[in-house]
């Protein structure tokens, strides 16, 4: 089982990444539904820039931790600005997602993109 760590880092690295990539699909070009449409340069049109483009990124395993961390932190952020301020419970505030993804993404900071990455055929890690 030891031999797949790292195939089954990169297939967890490539679905968090087109599953939030599909969040900011959805912010930025109302695919495939048009509830959101944030106005140009607001806060939430930025988490889509980076949830569209960084999600692509991370599916990918281009520049991996660079991302990750940068994802992590949007994560956080979002968190605590908009779920946290609901109830204390992840549960009962709608963050579960958002915690989830906050923490796959602190991992991939630290694991990199694994043996099926762009990282790793450019030389990184």
């Amino acid at each position: 089982m030891s031999d797949w760590e790292p195939r089954m880092l990169s297939i967890l690295r490539l679905m968090a990444g087109l599953l939030f990539m599909e969040h900011g699909v959805a912010k930025l070009f109302g695919f495939p539904t048009a509830a959101m449409h944030p106005a140009f340069a607001s806060l939430l049109w930025f988490a889509g820039v980076l949830e569209c483009f960084g999600g692509a990124l991370v599916a990918l395993g281009l520049f991996t931790r660079a991302v990750a961390f940068l994802l992590s932190g949007e994560m956080a952020i979002a968190y605590f600005m908009v779920h946290a301020p609901r109830s204390f419970f992840p549960l009962l505030n709608g963050g579960e997602a958002a915690v989830l993804y906050c923490f796959v993404f602190l991992y991939l900071v630290f694991a990199g993109g694994g043996a099926w990455s762009l990282d790793r055929l450019r030389g990184g890690t």
